[in-house]
């Protein structure tokens, strides 16, 4: 478990998509236009100048408008995409929960699942299959552990994921709408997991629309629009910012 009082730092990050202007009707009219070099793409910055931290042990929410770049940044954190400039620095083991499946193959079982998470995780494979029934337990799928994951619902990934995710104590943990899915006792679960993670050190980021989760659960937030930064600071007073201005 990192020590350093800061384990996210984010210093002026922008992110571009690049559009094509001259889209072509066909994959064989957009082959030909690349061979003759005329399509001309646009820059759609995703974001655009974004600077903040995170400190260990604090909940840091990111909320805004569909589009607003927030996924983006997530992954930006998690190192799946790389900012077009900018710099972000993550300290420490990561634990990423961006996709509710995210990881997970569909085709093997609850129990593979585990074991094949946990080990991309970085944890040893001999280790996760030891860990299979208390992960199961927790999830409350003991009974889904030899079905493949394709069977699952939405909300089962989800409680399988988060299981997998926060059996181990990262110093980050990602989390992009996961509070959507699974119901309230779900919900309950996973709130009191992340304040343990946190009296652990954790820091986590949590990315949602539920403003109430960012009230309830964030020491700090920001409110990102069109990859701005349009607000920052305690939750309460970006929600307010927020709602004033919908």
């Amino acid at each position: 478990m990192t020590s350093h009082p800061r384990p996210i730092e984010v210093t002026d990050v922008r992110l571009a998509y690049q559009l094509a202007r001259n889209r072509a009707g066909t994959a064989k009219e957009h082959l030909i236009n690349l061979m003759r070099r005329q399509v001309v793409y646009d820059k759609l910055w995703a974001l655009d100048g974004v600077t903040f931290d995170v400190r260990r042990g604090e909940v840091f929410g990111i909320m805004g408008p569909n589009g607003a770049g927030k996924s983006t940044l997530l992954k930006c954190i998690a190192g799946v995409l790389h900012p077009t400039t900018g710099r972000v620095i993550v300290r420490g083991s990561v634990a990423p929960m961006i996709e509710v499946s995210g990881g997970m193959n569909p085709d093997l079982t609850g129990s593979e699942n585990i074991v094949l998470l946990g080990t991309l995780l970085g944890q040893p494979p001999a280790q996760m299959r030891q860990r299979v029934d208390e992960i199961a337990e927790w999830a409350g799928l003991p009974h889904m552990m030899d079905v493949p994951i394709r069977a699952y619902s939405t909300g089962m990934r989800a409680r399988l994921g988060f299981a997998i995710n926060t059996d181990r104590k990262p110093d980050v943990l990602l989390i992009d709408e996961v509070f959507s899915v699974g119901d309230e006792a779900f919900k309950i679960k996973s709130l009191e997991r992340i304040k343990y993670l946190m009296s652990g050190g954790t820091s986590v980021v949590i990315v949602t629309h539920a403003l109430k989760t960012i009230t309830d659960l964030c020491d700090r937030a920001i409110w990102l629009d069109q990859g701005h930064i349009k607000e920052q600071g305690p939750p309460e007073d970006v929600v307010a910012a927020y709602r004033g201005s919908i």
